[in-house]
């Protein structure tokens, strides 16, 4: 599969959405399991895509092309996604206020479902305030918070602090890209909140967590 995922990222730097959706749906019509299909291709893809535009080889246009391309094609997967025997277990998931990168919150919520829970997935930019009614309204198990660029760590921290103040017991999961820069002690620091550096995790976290 090497040169299968090097065509694809060729194909989504050069912006191909045709050829993308070639090689996505060859992976996807190859029996690979979903969960390998989003940590092997889309997030590596875009985790290498991402590391071209912060080393000044790609442009942002292109970054957010690749973005927009990969969103597009996960919609190919949601026939197979919300197919899986479901749990008695939701989660919330957003990313917080001034975070505009939603894809891998989307992810993480596609994650969620895959494992039999329901992912509410709030999006891109979610007001605090917001967000807390919304956990009032759909009682769920877990409360997932994302943030990729670091200058919106402490929003994240912030809507940690207010969720945790309104839901004493109810666990917090943080993680993004932002965090290769530091704050995961900070988050910590506040009571009941965990993070988590990938989906590998995520999924493992669920898996002590689903009964």
């Amino acid at each position: 599969m090497v040169q299968a995922y090097r065509r694809y990222v060729d194909a989504l730097v050069a912006g191909d959405w045709q050829r993308c959706r070639a090689e996505f749906e060859a992976w996807l019509g190859s029996g690979m399991e979903l969960r390998t299909l989003y940590t092997d291709l889309i997030q590596r893809s875009l985790y290498e895509v991402g590391t071209l535009w912060e080393s000044g080889r790609v442009s942002v246009a292109t970054e957010h092309l690749a973005t927009a391309i990969t969103e597009s094609l996960l919609n190919l997967v949601y026939p197979r996604l919300f197919t899986q025997p479901r749990r008695n277990r939701s989660a919330v998931v957003c990313c917080v206020a001034n975070e505009f990168h939603q894809l891998g919150g989307k992810m993480v919520a596609d994650l969620f479902e895959l494992n039999g829970w329901r992912g509410y997935f709030l999006g891109a930019n979610t007001p605090i305030r917001d967000l807390t009614d919304l956990l009032a309204d759909k009682k769920p198990d877990v409360a997932v918070l994302s943030v990729t660029i670091y200058y919106g760590m402490d929003a994240l921290l912030n809507a940690a602090t207010e969720i945790r103040a309104r839901f004493p017991a109810l666990p917090i999961l943080v993680g993004g890209q932002a965090f290769r820069w530091g704050g995961r002690e900070r988050a910590e620091q506040i009571t009941g909140v965990q993070y988590l550096p990938s989906l590998t995790e995520l999924e493992a976290w669920m898996k002590t967590h689903g009964n």
